[in-house]
C-alpha cells in the first residue's frame, strides 16, 4: 500500500522590487510636487541659518563703534569735533537713524539697528526680485536664483551692516538693473529711481566704493554703444547725488575736511596698512581674488548672460576697493565675495538649463538648486561665523560684557585702548558710552610708531605734534570736567615698548594735573583677562 504524497507548497512569487520595498509617499515619483517644493524649501535654510547668525551676539565691532558714536551725535556731541573718526559723514548720517530710533521708542540700540539692517536685506532681496527676468529664466535657473539671492544677501554673517555690506547689498539690485538697461529692457521708473538712488547713496559710503559703478556703467556702454548710454539719466542721477553729497560736506561738516581728513592722512593710512602687493596674498584677500578668478573664467561660455557680466564687473570694483585700502581685513571682501558667489551659481545653473533636455532640467531644477546654495554655505562657514557667535558668551570679549553689564550699566566710561573688538559691542550691549573723542586710543598709537633711542618714553607737551597734544589735552580736561562712572584701561597699549619700560596710558595722563587730580577717585579695580576696569568712588 503506498503513501500518500504530501504535495509540496508552491514557492511565493516575489513581489516586484517597487511593490516589495515601497518608496515613502512624500518622495515618492507619483508626488512630484511635493518633493520639489519639500527641495525647494531646504534650499531656503542655509540662507536662514546665516540670518540667525545676524541675529546672534556679538555684534560687528565696527558697526558697534559707529553705532556708539551716532548715539552720542544725536545726543549733543558734536560729529568731528567732540567725535574724531575716519569714516566720511554718509555713514553717521545713515547710522543716526537707529540712534533716533533708541531715543524715541522702547527699543535698544542693538535692536535698533537689527530692524534698520533686516529692513535694508529685505528692500535688497525685494528689488532683486523685481529685476529678474523671470520669462528668460530656465528652471534651474530660476529655482537657483530663489535659493541663492537670498543666501548671498546675508552670508556675510558677522560683517552684515558693514558699510561694504550695505554698499554691497545696494550694488546687486543696481547690477541687476545695468543688465536691463544694456539689453534695452524697460524697467518701471519708480522701481529704476529707487535702486539707482540706493546704490548712489551705497557707493558714497566709501570713495574707493566708486570702482564698482565706474566699471558697471562701462560695461553697459560697451553694449548699448555711447551714445545711447550717455543719454541715460540714471547714471547722471548717480552722479548728480554724488555732486550733492560734496557739496554739502564744507557746509555741514567743515571739520571733516578742515581736521579730519588731514588726521587720516598724516596717521591713518600708515597705521597698520599692508603693502599693494603683499595684502593679495593675505588670507582673506587672497582667497577671495582666488575664488572671484575661478567664477570670471565661468564667462568664457556665451551663454553666460549680460545679468552675470555686470556682476563680474561688480566682483572686479569690489576687489580693486578692498585692495586699495590694503589691509585684508574681513569685511573689505564683502562685495567681491557676494559677486562671486552670486555669479557663479547663476552661470552654472544656466549652463545645466542648456545641457538638460527641458524636461530633466525641470524635474532636476529643485535638487540643483539646494547643491548650488550647499556648495556657497559650505565655502562661507568656513570664516568667523557661526563659530563667533556660538562661543562669544564663554570667551574673554563675552566676559567682558557681562562684566560691564554688571558694572557700569548705563553709564559713562572712559576708554583707554588700541582695541575697537570687544570694547565695542561690549559697550552696546551694556548701554554704556564711551566719552573718548576717538573710538579707541589710534591717534596716539600713531604718534608712538616706534622707540627712538635715548629719548624719554613720554613726550613732553612742548614736545608733541598737534594731533598727540590733542589727544593728551582733550582727554585729561574732558575726564576732569565731566568725569565717568569707569575707566577701562587694556593691558596692552598698542604702542612698541621700550626696553622693559610699557606705554602705561594711566601713567602718561596723569601728568596733567586735571587728570591726575581726578584720578584718586578711582580707586576700586576688577581685574580681567586683557583689562582693567577703575570704578570710581565718591
Amino acid at each position: 500500500m503506498s503513501l500518500p504524497v504530501t504535495p509540496k507548497p508552491r514557492p511565493k512569487q516575489a513581489l516586484p522590487l517597487a511593490e516589495a520595498a515601497p518608496t515613502p509617499r512624500l518622495f515618492s515619483p507619483a508626488e512630484p510636487a511635493t518633493r520639489a517644493r519639500l527641495l525647494r524649501a531646504l534650499a531656503l535654510l542655509p540662507a536662514l541659518a546665516f540670518f540667525l547668525m545676524v541675529l546672534t551676539p556679538p555684534l560687528n565691532h565696527d558697526v558697534a563703534a559707529i553705532l556708539n558714536f551716532a548715539e552720542r551725535w544725536v545726543a549733543g556731541e558734536s560729529l568731528f569735533r567732540d567725535l574724531i573718526d575716519v569714516n566720511p559723514p554718509l555713514i553717521f548720517v545713515l547710522t543716526a537713524i537707529p540712534a533716533l530710533i533708541d531715543r524715541f521708542s522702547p527699543l535698544d540700540i542693538v535692536q535698533s539697528w537689527l530692524l534698520c539692517v533686516i529692513g535694508c536685506c529685505a528692500l535688497s532681496w525685494r528689488l532683486c526680485l523685481r529685476l529678474r527676468q523671470r520669462d528668460q529664466e530656465g528652471p534651474v535657473e530660476g529655482a537657483a536664483l530663489d535659493a541663492l539671492i537670498p543666501l548671498v544677501i546675508v552670508v556675510a554673517a558677522y560683517d552684515v551692516g558693514q558699510r561694504e555690506h550695505l554698499m554691497a547689498l545696494f550694488a546687486l539690485p543696481y547690477a541687476l538693473l545695468a543688465a536691463r538697461r544694456a539689453q534695452g529692457i524697460a524697467t518701471p521708473r519708480g522701481l529704476a529711481l529707487t535702486v539707482t538712488i540706493a546704490a548712489a547713496l551705497g557707493f558714497a559710503l566709501k570713495p574707493h566704493f566708486l570702482a564698482i559703478p565706474a566699471l558697471v556703467e562701462a560695461l553697459v556702454l560697451v553694449h548699448r554703444g555711447a551714445a545711447t548710454a550717455l543719454r541715460d539719466r540714471l547714471p547722471w542721477l548717480m552722479a548728480a547725488i554724488w555732486a550733492l553729497y560734496l557739496a554739502s560736506l564744507p557746509v555741514f561738516f567743515p571739520d571733516y575736511l578742515g581736521f579730519v581728513v588731514p588726521l587720516v592722512m598724516d596717521f591713518y593710512l600708515s597705521n597698520g596698512g599692508i603693502g599693494l602687493f603683499n595684502v593679495i596674498f593675505t588670507d582673506k584677500l587672497g582667497a577671495a581674488l582666488l575664488a572671484l578668478l575661478a567664477a570670471l573664467s565661468l564667462l568664457a561660455w556665451r551663454g553666460a548672460g549680460i545679468p552675470a557680466r555686470m556682476l563680474a564687473a561688480m566682483g572686479i570694483g569690489g576687489f580693486l576697493s578692498a585692495w586699495v585700502q590694503h589691509k585684508g581685513w574681513s569685511y573689505h571682501v564683502v562685495p567681491m565675495a557676494m559677486a562671486t558667489a552670486l555669479l557663479a551659481g547663476w552661470v552654472v545653473a544656466r549652463w545645466f538649463d542648456r545641457a538638460l533636455p527641458a524636461g530633466r532640467a525641470q524635474q532636476a531644477a529643485p535638487m540643483l538648486a539646494l547643491a548650488l546654495v550647499v556648495a556657497v554655505a559650505a565655502v562661507h562657514v568656513r570664516g568667523e561665523s557661526p563659530w563667533r557667535q556660538i562661543w562669544y558668551a564663554s570667551l574673554a570679549e563675552g566676559q567682558l560684557t557681562a562684566t560691564l553689564k554688571r558694572e557700569v550699566a548705563g553709564e559713562r566710561l572712559l576708554v583707554l585702548s588700541p582695541d575697537v573688538y570687544p570694547v565695542y559691542p561690549a559697550l552696546n550691549y551694556a548701554r554704556a558710552r564711551s566719552t573718548l573723542r576717538t573710538m579707541n586710543l589710534w591717534l596716539l598709537i600713531g604718534a608712538y610708531p616706534d622707540c627712538p633711542e635715548g629719548a624719554p618714553r613720554y613726550r613732553e607737551p612742548w614736545e608733541m605734534s598737534r594731533p598727540e597734544f590733542l589727544v593728551y589735552r582733550t582727554v585729561a580736561e574732558d575726564f576732569a570736567r565731566a568725569p565717568p562712572g569707569a575707566v577701562l584701561v587694556a593691558k596692552n597699549s598698542g604702542i612698541p615698548r621700550c626696553g622693559a619700560e610699557d606705554f602705561d596710558p594711566i601713567a602718561y595722563f596723569s601728568r596733567h594735573p586735571a587728570f591726575a587730580e581726578t584720578w584718586r577717585h578711582y580707586t576700586r579695580v576688577v581685574h580681567m583677562n586683557n583689562y582693567l576696569l577703575y570704578l570710581r568712588e565718591d
